[in-house]
């Protein structure tokens, strides 16, 4: 069983120095140095917006400043991670969500503002949009592991258990992960158990992608996501990512940098990202 030792995450640090974005820096500091949270909810305080919601690149492959679903998402996981899960930005979030959802409780994967911004050529949208399960399922588990109580929650809960309880889904990858996440916060466990149980198998055969793997449906192996993979698919894993530290200290993205600055930024997220898996696995010996 391979281990990060401190040198691996010496490097890491000098990486972020370089690299990273100032938000990105100041989560590894938290999570490795014993930072202050107050300083990620600092950095994060400019990339909100007058209505709630979430623009200005906090999502690396939308540049624009305008809110976006997805964008949201990463505000509630930098939230979460600094212990401010009852902070007012959480009810702003959830009020900027209520303000964009369609019919049938869901809101849009992304809205058609993307189209007034650089974004990355995969965030593509119709002029009217649907509901979708990603990132509805995400913001709505989320959310329910804030202990929010905010309107929004109900219909778009409603919006989840529908998708899990028809029959036939096809999920992409995100789509997966964005049910892993809602089952692993929703209330109603009981619910949530049996759902799992009903459409394991479905999660489990669309849970990978030309960029995706084991470890970024099982960051931790609490969670529905670890009950989809083996151990020993999971122990291998681990050991490979050990090896894909870069030489730089860094870790890499495996889908495409459109334009030059996402390539740091996202590899700054990136390896907070892979040390806190590799932390919450036992891999990482500081």
């Amino acid at each position: 069983m391979k281990v990060l030792h401190r040198t691996g995450l010496a490097r890491a640090a000098e990486f972020m120095r370089l690299n990273g974005r100032l938000i990105d820096r100041h989560r590894f500091a938290l999570h490795f140095r014993g930072g202050p949270a107050a300083a990620v909810l600092a950095a994060l305080r400019p990339y909100e917006n007058p209505d709630g919601g979430y623009g200005h690149a906090l999502e690396p492959d939308l540049r624009g400043e305008d809110s976006q679903p997805v964008p949201a998402q990463h505000a509630l996981q930098l939230l979460h991670e600094a212990g401010a899960d009852a902070d007012p930005a959480v009810t702003r979030i959830a009020g900027y969500l209520a303000s964009i959802t369609v019919d049938g409780g869901g809101v849009p994967f992304v809205l058609p503002t993307v189209r007034d911004a650089p974004h990355a050529p995969w965030w593509q949208t119709p002029d009217d949009p649907p509901g979708a399960i990603n990132p509805t399922a995400t913001l709505a588990g989320m959310l329910h592991r804030a202990g929010a109580h905010h309107p929004w929650l109900g219909p778009a809960t409603d919006f989840c258990w529908r998708y899990l309880e028809a029959p036939g889904a096809e999920p992409g990858g995100y789509d997966v992960l964005a049910v892993l996440t809602f089952l692993d916060h929703v209330p109603d466990r009981d619910r949530a158990e049996a759902a799992f149980t009903r459409v394991r198998d479905v999660l489990a055969a669309h849970a990978a992608s030309d960029h995706q793997g084991p470890l970024d449906f099982a960051p931790a192996p609490g969670g529905y996501g670890r009950r989809l993979f083996d151990a020993g698919d999971i122990d291998a894993r681990l050991d490979a990512l050990i090896d894909e530290q870069g030489g730089d200290g860094g870790w890499d993205v495996a889908f495409p940098i459109w334009t030059p600055v996402t390539g740091p930024e996202w590899r700054g997220h990136v390896t907070v990202e892979r040390l806190t898996t590799l932390r919450a696995y036992g891999r990482l010996k500081p």
